[in-house]
């Protein structure tokens, strides 16, 4: 099945192991850059129409998190958003 939008990808489907690891596909690692030993954030979101979760390598997310925060147009809930997701990744650390 190919998505018809430049930029826009499908990479097949990957099955989550018995420790919950799954494989990310050798092309999704090669166009993003994605090499072993990169932090990756992990999002998720459950109160959309279609619940999921989303990756990024985490250097990508700090520049995301940093724009959103510099920016003046930048809606409260954007930063709110902003704040919460750090939050959750200050608590994930400190366990």
């Amino acid at each position: 099945m190919a998505i018809q939008k430049e930029g826009k990808h499908l990479f097949g489907l990957v099955k989550v192991g018995q420790r919950g690891q799954i494989v990310i596909p050798k092309k999704a690692r090669e166009l993003f850059g994605i090499k072993p030993g990169d932090s990756m954030m992990v999002l998720g979101d459950e109160n959309t129409p279609f619940p999921g979760i989303a990756i990024i390598k985490n250097d990508v997310y700090v520049k995301i998190i940093q724009r959103i925060m510099a920016s003046s147009d930048a809606s409260e809930q954007e930063k709110d958003f902003v704040r919460d997701i750090l939050d959750a990744q200050k608590r994930g650390n400190a366990e």
